[in-house]
């Protein structure tokens, strides 16, 4: 009798969805990577980081996939005989604290294929989902917020300035990311 462990995509080859850091760091190593569309959800500041970003003491705030609209990102092509180790890594990093629900859902590729893609949405049930917050909140928890992958501005502006290169604007992102620019004036309270 064989004990050799089995993965769960058989012998295929996966496309992972990134839309956040995974457009940065992935974090795995992929065949090709190519801009894409999801439909059905929109990139949205709604969830409070207790890990990678911050404490469950003083959250940080990180990017979750949210119900409605469009989200352009990079769809990720891991070879079948990466697939599962790629898939372990994907959960202990976005399933720290179980805030991402865990599906595969069709993206279209900008070269017009279409492709069903392993892809991490928030989770509105999750006592960390913070839904949309006032952008003065939103600022003082990126702000401040430290966690085990480093200070939540970097998360921001590293993701600004990725998704700006891809000829992506998020303006709620962007606002932020010119609030939190080295230099910039904190904005007076009203």
């Amino acid at each position: 009798m064989s004990h050799a462990k089995t993965s769960e995509f058989g012998a295929s080859e996966i496309w992972v969805f990134g839309y956040g850091s995974l457009i940065w760091r992935p974090g795995f190593d992929f065949e090709e990577s190519v801009p894409a569309r999801l439909h059905g959800y929109h990139r949205s500041l709604c969830i409070f980081s207790h890990v990678h970003r911050g404490t469950p003491e003083r959250p940080g705030l990180v990017l979750g996939l949210d119900r409605g609209g469009v989200c352009r990102g990079l769809a990720f092509r891991v070879a079948a005989d990466r697939a599962q180790e790629t898939v372990e890594y994907l959960r202990a990093r976005e399933q720290a604290t179980a805030v991402y629900l865990e599906r595969h859902m069709p993206v279209r590729l900008e070269d017009g294929r279409n492709v069903k893609a392993l892809v991490y949405v928030a989770d509105r049930r999750h006592l960390q989902y913070a839904g949309r917050l006032p952008r003065e909140q939103q600022l003082e928890l990126v702000r401040h917020g430290r966690g085990s992958s480093g200070e939540n501005p970097d998360y921001v502006l590293l993701t600004d300035e990725s998704l700006r290169k891809m000829g992506i604007f998020d303006p709620v992102l962007a606002g932020l990311a010119q609030a939190l620019a080295p230099g910039a004036a904190p904005r007076p309270k009203l």
